[in-house]
């Protein structure tokens, strides 16, 4: 179902969403948005991280499924999933905004990350890149990215 207007879900190995965290030191006063977050991992392990973190999918079941997990494992205030079309949800709040999608949608939402995160907002992207922005961090060995709103190396 995302496939429509993000990616596949194709789920994100344990020792790489960890990573995606680690690299954009993730950790307690941020609020990290995953774009595509199918299954809620990425979501989940940045609140054990002390983060506030928000999914947002298009598919109802990983929804469904995000929100009850996150109410038997006690999460509370801590994690939020939303139904919906990431193009049509505010961003702005987000200090990290992770993803796991396409070339072509890292493309698209490129404008709006642009547009939306404040100065200092780090954004991680697993495999796909985004043109004209060059990666403050990168992991080559599992193809990683960390980019940071407003540095000089953006168009």
């Amino acid at each position: 179902m995302t496939s429509f207007t993000g990616a596949p879900w194709v789920p994100t190995g344990k020792k790489t969403v960890q990573s995606m965290l680690e690299i954009a030191n993730v950790g307690s006063g941020d609020i990290v948005f995953d774009l595509g977050s199918g299954d809620g991992r990425i979501v989940f392990a940045a609140a054990r991280r002390g983060a506030k973190a928000i999914g947002i999918d298009i598919n109802p079941l990983w929804i469904l499924w995000c929100r009850m997990i996150s109410l038997f494992c006690g999460f509370k205030d801590d994690v939020k999933f939303l139904l919906g079309n990431f193009f049509d949800h505010d961003l702005s709040d987000a200090s990290v905004v992770t993803m796991y999608l396409l070339q072509e949608t890292n493309e698209r939402v490129q404008n709006k990350l642009a547009s939306e995160l404040k100065i200092g907002a780090r954004v991680v992207s697993h495999v796909f890149t985004f043109p004209g922005w060059t990666p403050v961090l990168e992991d080559k060995k599992i193809d990683i990215r960390l980019y940071v709103i407003g540095r000089s190396n953006q168009d």
